[in-house]
C-alpha cells in the first residue's frame, strides 16, 4: 500500500506505473494547464515554459482546489523593501484559498516543507502527446 503523508503519495519500490495520455501537445501550450481525473484522483497537468508538471489538485491545508491557483516563482529578499524573483528555481503552485505555495517538482511546501506536501507525478511530452506516469 502506498505511504500517505500530508497529502503526498510515495510509490513503493518496484510498483508498476501506468502511462496516461492527457492530450495532444498542441492542446497544452506553454503557460496553460488542464485538470483531469486519473485513478480517481484530480490531477492538474501544467506546461511551464515547455516543461511539464503533474500535481494533485488538493491542497493538504484545507483541501482547496490547488491547481486553479496561480503558477509563480519563489520571491527572495536580502533586506526589507527589496524583493527579487528567483528565476533559477522550480515553479510553484499557489493555493487560491490561503496562498500556501508548493514546489511543482517536489510537492513540498515552501513555508513548511516537512509538514505539508502534495503528490507530484512524472509528466512529459512524448511523440506529440502530453503524458503522466502514476
Amino acid at each position: 500500500m502506498p505511504e500517505v503523508w500530508s497529502g503526498a503519495v510515495t510509490e513503493e519500490p518496484g510498483m508498476e506505473r501506468e502511462r496516461h495520455v492527457i492530450c495532444a501537445a498542441e492542446e497544452l501550450p506553454p503557460g496553460s494547464r488542464t485538470i483531469t481525473t486519473l485513478r480517481r484522483r484530480s490531477i492538474g497537468v501544467f506546461n511551464v515554459d515547455g516543461a511539464y508538471y503533474a500535481v494533485t489538485n488538493m491542497c493538504p491545508h484545507h483541501r482547496a482546489p490547488l491547481c486553479v491557483g496561480p503558477v509563480t516563482q519563489e520571491i527572495t529578499s536580502r533586506r526589507v523593501g527589496e524583493y527579487e524573483l528567483k528565476e533559477d528555481g522550480n515553479p510553484l503552485i499557489r493555493c487560491p484559498w490561503h496562498s500556501f505555495e508548493f514546489d511543482m517538482s517536489t510537492g513540498r511546501s515552501i513555508v513548511a516543507p516537512d509538514r505539508y506536501r502534495v503528490a507530484v507525478y512524472d509528466a512529459a511530452c512524448e511523440d506529440g502527446e502530453v503524458v503522466v506516469y502514476m
